[in-house]
């Protein structure tokens, strides 16, 4: 997907050409190509008159925000004690057959991208994944087809 000057522009405008808006319009950005590409960064270091290195260290230090594309559903295994005790690693196992990728891979039709986490706080539940926010408890097989055909 090519970076459209005139989207960066939009988005910038939106927040009014703010510099104290920068995670916002990143947040924008990103909710906008799935990623931070670099083209988009340099046209909004441009507009803010704000160094790209700057840019580039709020962009690398919130794990909200990727510098590499990532898919259009997010999977996020917790790996954490809990869960690993409960069978995480069997889970983590059944993911990457059924997506054919591994933790922290893109599949190649930009569909998913999935990633391990140390935990997600609730685990009680374990194991456990989140798939676009939404959190599963003890997928069985089944359950993870069901999850990913329902995500387009």
């Amino acid at each position: 997907m090519a970076v459209a000057v005139g989207k960066i522009d939009e988005i910038v405008d939106r927040h009014h050409c703010d510099k104290s808006a920068l995670i916002q319009v990143l947040l924008d950005i990103q909710q906008e190509y799935f990623w931070l590409p670099k083209e988009a960064l340099v046209r909004l270091s441009e507009r803010l008159e704000t160094p790209l290195s700057h840019i580039y260290h709020i962009g690398t230090f919130y794990k909200a925000f990727s510098l590499v594309p990532i898919g259009r559903h997010l999977v996020m295994v917790c790996t954490g004690t809990a869960c690993h005790v409960r069978g995480a690693p069997r889970l983590l196992d059944r993911i990457t057959e059924t997506l054919q990728i591994y933790p922290g891979e893109t599949s190649s039709d930009m569909r998913f991208t999935l990633n391990t986490v140390n935990c997600l706080g609730c685990c009680a539940l374990g194991p456990v994944i989140v798939v676009d926010g939404k959190y599963h408890s003890k997928p069985s097989t089944a359950d993870l087809k069901r999850i990913f055909d329902a995500c387009e």
